[in-house]
């Protein structure tokens, strides 16, 4: 079992489409020890129909859902910032998207990861697209069927593209009753590769949990505040919590141990005065 659990901080669209907070997110994530932070990219003429865009919704950048879209979207000057900033901040970077177009876009930054939203999972040219890549993957199985999954894990290794799944609930938020935290042994044991967690809840308890029961990677949304504006907010963790969380996976680390029969000299020692 892997000592180090590789710990994603989800800025996704918490930004807001302000490249001042995806800075301060950024920063704030690297103090807090996390291993990476991710972000969110469509082209939003391809995932969504004309009707869906022109339809009415109200937002701070206007009264329609194109409005509201384009306004959280980030484009070439942002994410140049965003790769530099990383670098800086010594944080690896990564997105996940949600068409194939934007995944060719994010190719220019050369990135380490690669991540597959659950959303997407049933997206059969983006994983085609992703899985050509060759990079490690994280794979979300939110909402999926066992069918969708097998699918998903064939595609990746037709083309011998390391992958790993990640247990996840796509409730937000989510309640620990509905965790489900025994899916991460049952992922394991089915397509025999790493899983981690991308938890949706509140709090800390599910992926201790997680972590636990052997995750390899944790990822969580994040976000400034969770009273500002936005969808994913609400089931975000802020940076003290962030702080706390990557300090308890940490020690949770070193809890769990290598599952090695070891005797330890201190437990030699009571041993030698319980069983003389």
């Amino acid at each position: 079992m892997s000592c180090h659990v590789f710990i994603t901080a989800e800025i996704g669209i918490n930004h807001n489409g302000d490249p001042a907070l995806a800075r301060k997110m950024i920063r704030e994530a690297a103090e807090a020890g996390c291993d990476a932070v991710k972000f969110q990219k469509r082209t939003v003429d391809k995932v969504y129909t004309k009707e869906f865009l022109d339809s009415p919704r109200q937002s701070p950048w206007g009264n329609t859902q194109r409005a509201q879209k384009e306004g959280l979207e980030f484009g070439e000057k942002e994410y140049d910032m965003i790769h530099e900033l990383c670098k800086e901040n010594k944080i690896e970077w990564f997105a996940s998207c949600w068409d194939v177009e934007s995944q060719k876009f994010l190719r220019r930054y050369d990135l380490k990861y690669n991540k597959i939203a659950s959303p997407v999972l049933t997206n059969i040219p983006l994983l085609q697209a992703c899985a050509q890549e060759g990079k490690y993957t994280f794979i979300s199985t939110g909402m999926s069927t066992w069918e969708e999954i097998d699918t998903a894990v064939e595609i990746f290794r037709k083309y011998s593209c390391p992958f790993e799944l990640m247990h996840c609930v796509s409730i937000y938020p989510s309640r620990p009753e509905e965790a489900n935290l025994c899916m991460i042994d049952s992922l394991r044991a089915r397509y025999s590769c790493p899983v981690g967690y991308s938890g949706h809840e509140i709090g800390h308890l599910s992926t201790l949990g997680a972590v636990a029961l052997g995750a390899a990677s944790i990822e969580r949304h994040f976000t400034l505040d969770r009273n500002m504006y936005g969808s994913d907010q609400k089931s975000s963790i802020e940076p003290s919590e962030m702080r706390e969380m990557v300090s308890l996976i940490r020690q949770m680390e070193k809890a769990r141990g290598t599952g090695e029969r070891i005797l330890t000299e201190k437990e030699l020692a009571v041993r030698k005065k319980m069983r003389s």
